[in-house]
């Protein structure tokens, strides 16, 4: 704050106003494209720390909206829905191999869009040609979506998750920078954010080429740093984000903690991050249960061993009230 010359006032509390029953309040009016897009910005001004969970799916995305519990008599819940790539496509029984394109996956995006009202972030793959990218900028701002991740790879879509064992290719600085900027310039509002994502630990590349890129990205527009990363031990990313704190960029840092998934949400706060995504943990929790249940049915001859996993047909039934 003193480096930004800036000076903090601490209003009132207002009494008698709970920020849940507006929540609750919000939702049930409804929400627009552009208040839905301002909220992860508004967020990142407000709070700490932002958890994102998965959404493949209507269903899913109505989990992320509506999941909260008490902690320590705090209330947490998922501040955000991250539209994976990886989920969207295996969901369709479809490989991540970047075969789905922006049309194809904007009925996702609609199912989710019309069942909640929290903001979204949209995995964009490596966001294609430079022009295709300002399209597809343009697009997800008009749809209300908060904010898009690129990776900075070039080339035949393989999961980052394969690493080493498969051929990636990593985009060059100024390519990637350059694509950046140019989606900065094609936004309207002032409010959509592009976040990019790095792949040098990944690629083996070492800390070095990550910082280098991170502060590049930042200097491009980049309005959020990913780190990404498929190592068991979180090491490389907390050493990541406390060399990148030190480095004159105020982008805030994001992470994906899939392989590394034993790091806690206080450690990677201390670390300096800011948003933390769960990228694919519903689709791969519901995977396993729907095959127990067949497997099941076949063993038995019946459903009724199966029921005791089940939801109940009343719950099912009234899950979703109709006119909701």
């Amino acid at each position: 704050m003193e480096e930004w010359g800036g000076k903090l006032i601490e209003p009132r509390y207002t009494q008698g106003i709970s920020s849940t029953v507006l929540n609750i309040w919000q939702r049930e009016i409804g929400i627009t494209p552009d208040i839905r897009m301002k909220q992860l910005q508004r967020l990142l001004l407000a709070k700490p720390f932002i958890r994102a969970l998965e959404a493949h799916n209507g269903l899913s995305g109505l989990l992320v909206e509506k999941t909260k519990i008490v902690v320590d008599d705090y209330f947490r819940e998922f501040d955000a829905i991250w539209l994976s790539s990886l989920t969207d496509s295996t969901a369709r029984g479809k490989p991540d191999i970047e075969y789905f394109d922006l049309p194809s996956r904007a009925n996702t995006i609609n199912d989710i869009l019309e069942i909640t009202t929290k903001p979204i972030i949209f995995d964009g793959n490596t966001g294609g040609y430079e022009e295709h990218f300002s399209l597809m900028v343009r697009s997800l701002e008009r749809l209300g979506v908060s904010a898009v991740i690129i990776e900075d790879k070039v080339g035949s879509k393989r999961s980052s998750l394969f690493g080493t064992d498969v051929e990636q290719t990593q985009d060059s600085i100024e390519a990637f920078s350059k694509k950046i900027s140019a989606g900065k310039r094609s936004t309207v509002t002032g409010h959509f954010m592009i976040f990019a994502r790095i792949e040098s630990l990944i690629l083996r590349k070492g800390l070095k080429d990550a910082l280098q890129r991170a502060y590049a990205y930042a200097e491009a527009g980049a309005d959020g740093i990913m780190i990404h990363s498929n190592r068991k031990d979180p090491a490389e990313i907390i050493e990541f984000c406390e060399e990148y704190t030190r480095l004159d960029c105020k982008a805030p840092l994001i992470v994906v903690p899939t392989t590394y998934c034993k790091v806690t949400e206080q450690e990677l706060m201390d670390a300096g991050v800011r948003i933390v995504i769960y990228a694919n943990q519903l689709l791969r929790s519901a995977y396993p249960a729907m095959q127990a249940t067949a497997e099941s049915i076949l063993r038995h001859g019946r459903a009724f061993e199966a029921s005791q996993d089940c939801m109940s047909i009343s719950e099912i039934l009234n899950l979703i009230p109709v006119g909701s």
